[in-house]
């Protein structure tokens, strides 16, 4: 593979011919062969050039300037491109060609290979990202639900509750009425026990018991005058 260079041998702009120096400079620097293409004087290499250069990568006029590097038929870019190579530390994957042994740059198969697995792992991790989004929805949707049986369970645990209370408080009113009936029944019995014989006495008795009868106290101190 030949790495073509084309350049303007003649050219009056002093930052061409400073990019054309960098280019060349740096390259046999890499011991990268090169063949050097004067556009200047060779109207052949002026015109290949320009008709190689992919139109995205033209100026805005569509005249591409020199330096512009080539690797046989492969268009590889301007000074540009070459300057963030160089910059990257990446050139021979610039140019197309296999670093040589002990250089430090990566290999462009291995470069590839990096990129497709960090292509790879973007996609996973993307997946993942929308499986937990989806999951959340899902727990979402979940959420309300749950929440509105807890809210009906709430309901019935207090509408329970309220029953109990009231069933306790109607017992409780029930116990009550039962022992006051029962006191009732206590104090209308001893009153039939004491006062029925007294009343059986005032038949006999010259004097008149008073009446309504007095209270239990009173009735034994008049028993005990009677006796007397």
């Amino acid at each position: 593979m030949v790495i073509k260079v084309f350049l303007a041998s003649s050219s009056g702009s002093t930052a061409i011919k400073k990019k054309q120096q960098d280019v060349v400079g740096f390259l046999e620097a890499l011991r990268v062969e090169y063949d050097p293409l004067d556009i200047a004087c060779n109207e052949e290499n002026r015109m290949w050039m320009r008709q190689n250069v992919p139109e995205e990568k033209k100026p805005a006029n569509g005249i591409p300037l020199p330096p512009q590097i080539f690797n046989e038929e492969s268009y590889c870019g301007d000074y540009d491109t070459f300057f963030d190579a160089k910059e990257d530390n990446s050139v021979f994957a610039f140019l197309g060609l296999p670093p040589p042994p002990g250089s430090k740059e990566v290999p462009l198969e291995e470069r590839n290979g990096d990129a497709h697995v960090e292509e790879e792992g973007e996609v996973a991790e993307g997946e993942n990202a929308d499986d937990e989004a989806m999951e959340e929805e899902t727990e979402g949707d979940e959420a309300p639900a749950d929440e509105e049986e807890a809210v009906e369970e709430t309901d019935e645990v207090t509408e329970v509750t309220q029953a109990h209370a009231e069933e306790e408080e109607q017992d409780e009113a029930d116990d009550d009425r039962e022992e006051e009936e029962l006191r009732q029944l206590e104090v209308d019995s001893c009153d039939v026990f004491l006062y029925q014989p007294l009343a059986f006495l005032s038949l006999f008795c010259p004097f008149s018991i008073p009446h309504p009868f007095p209270p239990p106290c009173k009735l034994f101190s008049f028993i005990l005058r009677i006796k007397s």
